[in-house]
């Protein structure tokens, strides 16, 4: 099979709405007059063109770097309340909980540079970018989530086998309730963010946040229990916690882990072959996909009429190309190589085939 290297095409390509993009904030939504309203049109991740599902890779790491300042703020904010009151009172649940906030205040601040890092051009030793840091900040992640894992398992394991009273119940059940509502609504924000993205360490760390607002009413257990005089229900909340912060580990590394093998969900191949399915194609086949961060990358070589024209070919891949933008949605990078197939005979064309 001969190839047209002249239509070989393989370059970033921005989506047509990228250059009509503006900030005139016409937006299909209504933001609402009330402080409410307003707190969540500021907190929600939303974006200001007509194509809201596609993006250009500075946007949607603009996206990512604000979901995780914002989410910083609340739970550096919620890690302080509860550091005192640990001191205060000495619950290890509510302690177990506190280490697990701490976690995500030692992840988050990496995984704004790894964003930052994304947007760097590619160089001559790294020709594919710097995206690839914010996988490796999923690995750091998950690193510090097994050691909030063993931290917690050591501090309840002491409370178990020594005596220790528990003190300032009531503002250890207002710390706890706290902070299930701080650590419920930094989660929801983080995982909408890393989904709109395709971040799978902004996902992680919602999750992980999520997982610390059920440990946080947990804690809440604990201090009824103090209350009611069973003094060792406190440290056996702390162990379920552990149990629970590495059921969120396992789910949160196997997602990043694929990445970082060049995985990609079931179906995106499909749709990659489906959408270079265009006029004068004859046939798809090769196609490949990869995450790089949040942005995907894809390959896809197809077989035209040997009779086609250089020019011709190179417009058929720029068809494709767009089509790849449309059908996948943080695609970044599309490489279309255009080969001579098989004419098809006259007979083959009368049946339509």
């Amino acid at each position: 099979m001969s190839q047209l290297p002249a239509s070989a095409h393989s370059h970033p390509h921005p989506h047509p709405h990228d250059h009509d993009h503006d900030h005139d904030h016409d937006h299909d939504h209504d933001h609402g007059a009330g402080l409410w309203a307003r707190l969540r049109h500021a907190l929600t991740p939303h974006s200001h063109d007509h194509g809201d599902a596609i993006r250009t890779a500075e946007e949607s790491s603009a996206i990512g770097i604000r979901a995780a300042w914002v989410s910083l703020a609340g739970m550096g904010a919620t890690a302080l309340l509860q550091i005192a009151i640990v001191a205060l009172s000495g619950s290890v649940a509510l302690l177990a909980d506190t280490l697990h906030n701490l976690g995500h205040l030692a992840t988050t601040i990496p995984l704004i540079i790894a964003f930052r890092l994304g947007l760097r051009a590619p160089t001559r030793r790294y020709s594919y970018g710097f995206r690839r840091a914010e996988d490796l900040v999923g690995l750091l992640i998950g690193a510090v989530i097994a050691l909030s894992a063993v931290l917690i398992v050591w501090e309840s394991v002491r409370a178990l086998t020594s005596a220790r009273d528990m003190t300032h119940l009531g503002w250890v059940l207002a710390a706890a309730l706290i902070g299930a509502a701080g650590n419920e609504l930094v989660a929801r924000y983080r995982i909408r963010a890393g989904r709109k993205i395709g971040s799978a360490a902004l996902i992680a760390e919602g999750q992980h946040a999520r997982t610390d607002a059920l440990t946080s009413l947990a804690v809440v257990i604990g201090v009824i229990g103090a209350w009611l005089g069973v003094t060792w229900i406190d440290p056996i909340i702390g162990l379920v916690i552990a149990v629970m912060v590495v059921l969120v580990l396992i789910s949160s590394m196997r997602t990043v882990i694929h990445r970082l093998m060049d995985g990609v969900e079931p179906g995106t191949l499909d749709t990659v072959e489906a959408a270079a399915v265009v006029p004068g194609v004859l046939a798809v086949h090769d196609a490949r996909a990869r995450w790089i961060g949040h942005r995907l990358e894809a390959e896809v070589i197809v077989d035209v009429d040997p009779a086609l024209s250089v020019g011709r070919s190179r417009l058929l891949a720029e068809q494709i190309e767009e089509q790849l933008h449309l059908a996948l949605p943080h695609l970044d990078r599309a490489g279309v190589r255009v080969t001579a197939g098989t004419a098809p005979s006259s007979r083959e064309r009368a049946a339509g085939l």
